[in-house]
């Protein structure tokens, strides 16, 4: 009899500044006192949950992908390259084959196809990945060189990562990317269930909206989180009644919570609220578990 893979909980928001980072560590320091609990920061463009994991690094991984490079000595000046490169990071400029390493997807098209081995592959560094461990809390992350274009590429390896390096660990918390952009899809691709964070502000429904539209197309199942109840107006809860959508907990909006979160403190043992509200996402966690 084979155990189970991993529960993967994504934590999501349709915008930037919902309080996805403030729910991600603090659910997974809280997790962590009754568990073996793995926090991993997808948010590869500006990952910044090791400022509130205060976690001893165990060791840094270079991280690839790999680029065709033009060999100007065995090339024939085809254009087959160019022509079979879907993504245009291959081009022909008279007597010239450039490449865009930054539009490539790493497909391997040109490089199969080139009939004299002129694009022969290599590696090239697209990040890197950060392994933290303190106590039952394991906690990795990965950052992407500045300068990358393509974030998606740098989460695939994470996901990768956590799948083979931390397979043994029952619970997964996947902090994404915000939006509903690629990066998001790629984050929340392979999860068992996503936690979308919002605020009660029309920004926070209008892109709330969209993260809903994203999950319901990938065909994953949802709830909400409403950070900073008691600011602004019942939009939000009002949408979510009329599509039928959790809300699973809300997190009150408190001046202390700020202060708190701004010297890079967790707040779960400090806010008595907090902590309420990740013991009612602990029983959704618990529960999605229990019917896989």
């Amino acid at each position: 009899m084979t155990s189970k893979s991993p529960l993967k909980i994504a934590i999501a928001s349709g915008k930037g500044g919902t309080g996805k980072t403030l729910l991600s560590t603090n659910l997974a320091a809280y997790l962590s006192q009754f568990e073996p609990t793995l926090l991993v920061d997808l948010d590869v463009e500006e990952p910044n949950d090791a400022l509130f994991i205060n976690a001893p690094l165990l060791s840094t991984a270079n991280q690839h992908k790999m680029i065709p490079v033009w060999n100007e000595q065995e090339c024939i000046l085809c254009g087959k390259c160019a022509r079979v490169c879907k993504f245009h990071a291959v081009v022909q400029l008279g007597r010239t084959i450039s490449v865009f390493n930054q539009l490539c997807h790493s497909c391997y098209a040109c490089s199969e196809l080139c009939p004299t081995n002129a694009l022969p592959i290599q590696t090239h560094k697209m990040g890197e990945t950060r392994f933290f461990e303190k106590g039952n809390l394991s906690f990795i992350e990965s950052r992407l060189v500045v300068g990358e274009e393509q974030a998606v590429p740098l989460i695939n390896k994470t996901h990768s990562i956590a799948q083979q390096k931390y397979n043994h660990i029952k619970t997964h918390l996947l902090d994404c990317p915000p939006g509903t952009s690629c990066p998001v899809v790629a984050a929340t691709k392979d999860t068992h269930y996503v936690i979308l964070v919002t605020e009660p502000t029309p920004f926070g429904l209008n892109d709330l909206a969209l993260a809903v539209e994203t999950m319901r197309q990938l065909g994953k199942d949802f709830g909400v989180v409403i950070n900073r109840e008691g600011h602004g107006n019942s939009s939000v809860k009002e949408y979510c009644q009329r599509e039928q959508i959790p809300v699973i907990a809300s997190i009150p909006f408190q001046r202390e919570i700020a202060e708190l979160y701004s010297t890079g403190q967790l707040v779960y043992s400090t806010i008595p609220a907090v902590r309420q509200a990740l013991e009612q996402i602990a029983l959704v966690i618990k529960e999605k578990g229990a019917k896989r």
